[in-house]
């Protein structure tokens, strides 16, 4: 989809003094996204149009749906802000003159026909493949860690409850109600490779297994993540049984009387493993902070997943684009 002829608009705007971040961040990520490859992806799932009005282009409604997801905007919500920001109307590639912006219903249909095919994922797999083809993305260590999505207390269903799939824990002092969102983060590069999904009562510890690559040696994690190599899903593993888990103990259990002055090795080396484990932070610091993404949108885990999949595929190339390595990865 090429860009349209300039109009008297395109050269106003061109004249200005500053870029926004808003734009700075869309035109980024127009250069990272591989949109033929990802409009492919999409097809065989994408009405045909022999029946009822013909279905908007394929790649306009993809760009509509990555900005909802990153600027964190309900369906009728993007559609006003496309109208209304001229950075958006440009990363849409629209012209009034000729065409209008999708509108909310055409979006959702759009949306859930995302859901129920499973292409978050599919999009989150293609760029894990394109940042280790480009060398971006190493291998042999996976740190993993988990972090709570809580639900808004309105999410509820026709009869006044909340959501089943959703449950309720206690972090510290505080219970939260939601799902935990479970990441396997390459050690070397700090770009996500796995993301899975439970409700938030389920211990961090269960879904260390699957965060795990076929060719890691070690695994960092939390103090959460002590044990997780006499389970028995990894003791019973060929390889898994032989991965090697740099957990951080707890601080309580680290203790040394006041009289000692010489130096605290033991906390040396929690150090050591913190300074790579908090890599981990960074995705999901962009994911809740710069999309906005603190609590869940939707009602069921699989539904936010796809959502996560998504977030988390943008999460890598922010990162890939800051970290001045976008040539490499278009490249791939």
């Amino acid at each position: 989809m090429g860009m349209k002829q300039q109009t008297f608009s395109d050269i106003e705007y061109s004249n200005r003094r500053k870029k926004t971040r808003r734009e700075e961040f869309l035109d980024s990520m127009d250069e990272l996204v591989p949109w033929d490859h990802w409009v492919d992806i999409i097809r065989p799932y994408y009405p045909s149009g022999k029946r009822g009005r013909p279905p908007k282009n394929i790649e306009a409604m993809l760009r509509m749906y990555l900005m909802q997801n990153w600027f964190n905007l309900s369906d009728a919500g993007i559609e006003d802000a496309i109208y209304d920001s001229y950075a958006m109307r440009s990363f849409m590639h629209l012209d009034f003159l000729t065409e209008q912006v999708p509108d909310a219903t055409t979006l959702l249909h759009f949306r859930r026909m995302v859901e129920e095919n499973r292409i978050g994922e599919k999009i989150f797999s293609d760029v894990r493949f394109r940042l280790e083809r480009a060398g971006l993305m190493m291998h042999g260590g996976t740190i993993v860690d988990a972090t709570i999505i809580a639900a808004p207390s309105s999410t509820k269903n026709r009869e006044g409850k909340r959501d089943p799939e959703m449950h309720q824990t206690k972090k510290g002092n505080q219970w939260y109600h939601g799902m935990k969102v479970h990441s396997g983060v390459d050690a070397g590069s700090g770009c996500v490779h796995t993301v899975t999904g439970t409700a938030a009562n389920v211990h961090d510890i269960e879904e260390t297994s699957k965060l795990i690559r076929e060719d890691d040696e070690v695994v960092y994690g939390d103090s959460g993540y002590s044990g997780a190599g006499s389970r028995e899903e990894v003791c019973n593993d060929g390889h898994l049984s032989k991965v090697e888990f740099r957990t951080n103990r707890r601080p309580s259990s680290i203790k040394i009387p006041d009289s000692y002055k010489g130096i605290n090795w033991d906390r040396q080396i929690e150090n050591r493993k913190s300074s790579t484990r908090c890599k981990v932070e960074h995705p999901f610091l962009i994911v809740k902070r710069q999309f906005g993404y603190a609590k869940v949108a939707y009602r069921g885990i699989a539904k936010n997943m796809n959502r996560f999949h998504i977030l988390f595929a943008s999460a890598n190339l922010v990162m890939c684009a800051r970290g001045g390595r976008g040539r490499e990865f278009c490249r791939a």
